[in-house]
This record gives structure tokens, C-alpha cells and sequence, in this order.
């Protein structure tokens, strides 16, 4: 048997994320790996790739950051998990509170779906509204009901749940705006991403998330800021400060622990409180409570991987590598012909790569055919994630591979991808079919 196959016998999908399913990388990319070290990681064979991925960009350090390591070993030395609260969990807190400017408290989870879905809990509780707004742009956030149920992929889920969730389009303030009109009094919050919106090569999200928060504050509503993959990239204080706007409730993860398993959802006080035990005769909201969410490891992380960011310029460094990436990727497609089959976009901290086909439609087929033709030359790179480890050295190899995959993309173009993919193309994770 393959390592696909023994993993897809005993794991559902393969993996335990969908996004690491065999269904979303080309054949040529490793079935599984066996460690992680710096941008680079490495299959059984011992095959060494420079890695885009980034532990789904979770890995903004870099793989096995020895001051990370050793700030984690010290707290499974103190002891892990213990019966009342410990000392790191409330440096930790007090450190992330500090930081992001919108935070006065935090209730700290284990991955981003359990504190987007706390965050639409107090948001219920404190508005007394049932709806929830989120844009069809964005790809993901939560594996509960609320969001599932707005997505293809609903099988197992009540319809009553799917249409409390009400869809928009981010960047258009006026498909929001209707919304409210045709739900007044009704929509307890909005939630997106506080992300990059380009338009004519120029950032308008601040002008739109500004407009977004003015009209929740109209209408009575919250302005959720998921921060799972903005926060620790746009700015150390978050993607909110970057673009100047003040969400009610934001919640980070991916980033914030190099890896490790962390998220937080952070707040207003008046509203954080609701799941508080202080006030005396008010009514309870069960926010979050699981018993590794105060795990001593990933908090410990998180602090070294804070003091990291701030004396060696992290968030400036994904800048920098980011934008040389981006020119150095559309110079080698403007000079191969390619430019209106394979662009680059988005902000540079956080990039995505565009595919075409010859009639300039998008093509999941000519994506899988770049990520094959990358890996078979070491470049794992299914989706753009940039850490502080890439460097000189990584930004050379990946142009040097690109060159070579363009030269294929560009035969693919005009002989068809049929005859140069090998295995079928990706998929979208969200799909009513496998």
C-alpha cells in the first residue's frame, strides 16, 4: 500500500484538514512528510522541498525555530495542563491584550473554527439578533453549522441552521447594505477577513472595512474581524491596525504560535464579559470551555514567538520577501508570454498565484500543472505562505523553478494540460461531490 493509501484506510479525507487531502495536490507533490526544518521539508526518501505551505500557513517563523522549541519544552517541563489556571496562560493573555489594540480580554482556543463560532455566540447573546453576515469571497471559517451550512457541502446539516447565515460580497458595501434592509433589527453580526481588496493595483479594503463598520454601528450590528491569516502578517498588531478600523470581536490563530495549536477570540470588555461568572444575577452565556485551551506549550510559544516578532522585524521581513516574490513571479510571465494566463495577487505578506487556461477562464487544471511542474523541482508550493525563513537562497530556487514550469505551462497552453498533467486535477474543498 501507498502512504496515500494506508492514511486514506484510517483518516477520513486522508488528513485530518481537507486542505491537506490528496485531492489537493498534484501527484508529484510527497503523500506524506517526515519532518520540517526552517522553509524546507522532507518525505520518507529523503526528497527535500522548499515549502509554501507552511503548516497552512500557520509556520510564520519557520519550521523548528529553536527559541520557539525551547520556550515550549520549558512549559512541558512545568507540567502542560494543570488544574487551575497557570502563569504563562495569564502572560499570554495580558501579552495578546497589550498588543492587539481592539482587545480587552481573550478566551484562547486550539483552532480557528471554535472561536469564530464563540465569536457568533456573544454576538447572538449580546444583540438578541440571530443572523450572521459573512462574504462568499472568503474561503473559510468555521467547521460548525453556521458556516458549513452556507456552503456546498451540507449534507449532515439542518437547513434551519444554513439560512440564518446570510452572504455578501466583500468590497460591495451595497450588497451589505441590502441585507440590512431586508433583515432590520435582525443581523447580529458581520463577519470577513480583514484582506487585501485590490483594485486597479491599489488597496481599498480600508475604505470598505471603514464603510463596514460604519454601517454596523447604524444598524446596531457587530463587526467580527477574523484575523486567522491577516493577523501576525499585515501588521504585529493585526490587519485591524493596518487598514485603521475598530472591530468589536476579532479572532486570530494562524501565526500567533508559530505552529502550534492557538487561537484567540479578543474583544470589547462589555461584550467578552457576557461569558464571564462577575456579574452577579446576570444571565449565563456558555462562551468556550475545553480543557486543552489552556494548554501551558502553545502559550509559551506564543509569547517567545511574540518577542521573536518584535526584535528581529518578522512582519517587515514578510513584506520585503513577499514583494520581491511577487516581481520576481510576474517578471518571468511577462517576459515567457504568460501574464494573461498566470498572475500573482494580493498583498504581499499573504499572495495567491491565478491560473488560465487558453480562453483565459480560471483552471484548476493549470494550477495543478504549475504545483506539479514546481514540485517536480523542488518547490512545494500549493498555495503562497511566506516565513521568515525564506530568504536570498529560497527566492532564487523558486524563480529558477518557475522558469522551468513556464516553459511546460506554456506547451500546456497550446497542446492542452491533458498531455503534460500527471493524475487528475485539484479539487475544490468545497464540493457537493467527490
Amino acid at each position: 500500500m501507498t502512504y496515500s493509501d494506508r492514511l486514506n484506510y484510517v483518516i477520513p479525507g486522508g488528513a485530518h484538514t481537507y486542505s491537506r487531502g490528496d485531492d489537493q495536490f498534484p501527484s508529484t507533490a510527497p503523500q506524506i512528510l517526515t519532518r520540517g526544518e526552517g522553509a524546507y521539508v522532507w518525505d520518507p526518501e529523503g526528497r527535500k522541498f522548499l515549502d509554501y505551505g507552511m503548516g497552512l500557513r500557520a509556520v510564520t517563523l519557520g519550521y523548528a525555530n529553536a527559541r520557539v522549541n525551547a520556550a515550549v519544552i520549558k512549559q512541558i517541563e512545568n507540567g502542560v495542563n494543570m488544574t487551575r489556571p497557570s502563569v504563562i496562560e495569564l502572560e499570554a493573555a495580558e501579552a495578546l491584550v497589550d498588543l492587539i489594540p481592539s482587545a480587552d480580554m481573550v478566551k484562547f482556543g486550539k483552532n480557528g473554527s471554535n472561536v469564530t463560532t464563540g465569536a457568533v455566540k456573544l454576538a447572538r447573546a449580546f444583540t438578541g439578533r440571530r443572523y450572521v453576515c459573512i462574504p462568499r469571497q472568503h474561503p473559510f471559517f468555521s467547521f460548525d453549522d453556521w458556516f458549513i451550512g452556507a456552503t456546498n457541502v451540507t449534507r449532515g446539516i439542518p437547513a434551519e441552521h444554513a439560512s440564518l447565515t446570510l452572504i455578501f460580497d466583500y468590497g460591495d458595501i451595497a450588497s451589505l447594505e441590502q441585507l440590512f434592509q431586508q433583515h432590520p433589527g435582525d443581523i447580529a453580526c458581520v463577519m470577513m477577513e480583514p484582506s487585501a481588496l485590490i483594485v486597479d493595483g491599489k488597496d481599498k479594503a480600508g475604505a470598505f472595512l471603514a464603510a463596514a463598520r460604519a454601517l454596523t454601528k447604524k444598524n446596531g450590528a457587530l463587526l467580527v474581524l477574523d484575523e486567522m491569516i491577516t493577523g501576525f502578517r499585515y501588521h504585529l498588531r493585526g490587519a485591524q491596525t493596518y487598514y485603521d478600523v475598530a472591530p468589536d470581536l476579532s479572532t486570530f490563530g494562524k501565526g500567533m504560535a508559530n505552529g502550534f495549536s492557538l487561537s484567540a477570540l479578543v474583544g470589547r470588555r462589555e461584550i467578552m464579559e457576557l461569558g464571564g461568572i462577575r456579574t452577579q444575577g446576570a444571565e449565563r452565556v456558555f462562551m468556550m470551555s475545553t480543557t486543552h485551551g489552556s494548554e501551558m506549550p502553545p502559550l509559551g510559544a506564543f509569547v517567545e514567538t511574540i518577542q521573536i516578532y518584535q526584535e528581529e522585524d518578522v512582519v517587515g521581513h514578510l513584506w520585503r520577501y513577499g514583494q520581491r516574490l511577487f516581481d520576481g513571479l510576474r517578471s518571468l510571465s511577462g517576459k515567457m508570454g504568460l501574464e494573461k494566463f498566470f498572475d500573482v495577487e494580493g498583498n504581499p505578506t499573504n499572495l495567491n498565484y491565478v491560473t488560465r487556461d487558453r480562453d483565459g477562464s480560471m483552471s484548476l487544471p493549470m494550477r495543478t500543472l504549475f504545483a506539479q511542474e514546481m514540485a517536480r523541482h523542488g518547490v512545494l508550493i500549493p498555495w503562497i505562505a511566506i516565513s521568515q525563513s525564506h530568504g536570498d537562497e529560497e527566492l532564487a530556487l523558486t524563480l529558477s523553478a518557475a522558469e522551468k514550469t513556464f516553459a511546460v505551462y506554456q506547451r500546456a497552453l497550446d497542446d492542452g494540460w491533458q498531455k503534460y498533467l500527471v493524475g487528475d486535477p485539484i479539487k475544490p474543498v468545497f464540493r457537493k461531490t467527490n
